[in-house]
C-alpha cells in the first residue's frame, strides 16, 4: 500500500517553486505607491499591472507589453522610503530584456531624457537568467534611500519590435523614518 502512495506522489507534477527572497529582505510590491506608478509605451491590452502587481504577475498568461518600439520606462514610486537591495525581471526567452537601466529618484523622466542621466545601476540579463527567477543583487550603496525608482528597458533579448515582461519584483528593506504628523507638541504647564 505505501509503495502505492509513494508511486501516485512521484507521478504527481511539483508545484512551481516560489521565487526565492533574499535573506533579510522582503518584498516590495506592499510599498508601491499604485497611484503613482507609470509605464510609458506600453501595449493599453499588457500593461505595467500584469508584471508587477502581486497576483498578476504570478499568473503566465499576464505580461506587460511594449507597444510601439522595444523599449519601457516605467516610474515607480513607494510610499515610504526604501533601501533596494534586488530585482527580479522574468520574461520570455526571445523578446524578454535585455538591457535595464535603473535610476534612484529621478522624477518625470522621458525617452527624450532617459540618457542625460547616469543609471543607478544597469543589468545586462541573459534568456537563461530570464527563465531562472533568480533576483540579481544590484549596487546597494546606490539604493539607499529610495523615494522612487525608474526602470529602463532599452532593448531585448532578439532586438524585435516589442518586449515582453512576466514579472518584475523588487526586493529590499523599509526605513525607518519618523512621520511628523504623528509628532504631538507638547504643551507648558
Amino acid at each position: 500500500m505505501a509503495a502505492a502512495t509513494n508511486a501516485a506522489a512521484a507521478a504527481a507534477p511539483a508545484p512551481a517553486p516560489a521565487t526565492p527572497v533574499p535573506r533579510g529582505q522582503v518584498d516590495l510590491v506592499d510599498f508601491i505607491d499604485w497611484s503613482g506608478v507609470e509605464c510609458l509605451n506600453q501595449d493599453p491590452a499588457h500593461s505595467i499591472v500584469n508584471a508587477l502587481k502581486q497576483g498578476y504577475r504570478d499568473d503566465e498568461g499576464l505580461y506587460l507589453a511594449s507597444d510601439s518600439d522595444e523599449q519601457l520606462l516605467i516610474h515607480i514610486p513607494f510610499m515610504q522610503v526604501v533601501k533596494l537591495h534586488s530585482a527580479l525581471f522574468k520574461g520570455p526567452e526571445e523578446d524578454g530584456p535585455k538591457t535595464i537601466k535603473l535610476f534612484c529618484n529621478k522624477e518625470h523622466m522621458g525617452f527624450s531624457n532617459v540618457n542625460d542621466y547616469p543609471p543607478s545601476d544597469s543589468l545586462d540579463l541573459s534568456s537563461n537568467h530570464l527563465a531562472e527567477s533568480k533576483p540579481m543583487q544590484l549596487k546597494y550603496v546606490k539604493f539607499q534611500n529610495v523615494r522612487s525608482l525608474t526602470i529602463f528597458i532599452e532593448d531585448n533579448q532578439s532586438g524585435s519590435d516589442v518586449s515582453k515582461i512576466l514579472k518584475i519584483a523588487l526586493y529590499g528593506t523599509t526605513v525607518d523614518t519618523t512621520n511628523m504628523k504623528d509628532l504631538k507638541k507638547i504643551e507648558e504647564h
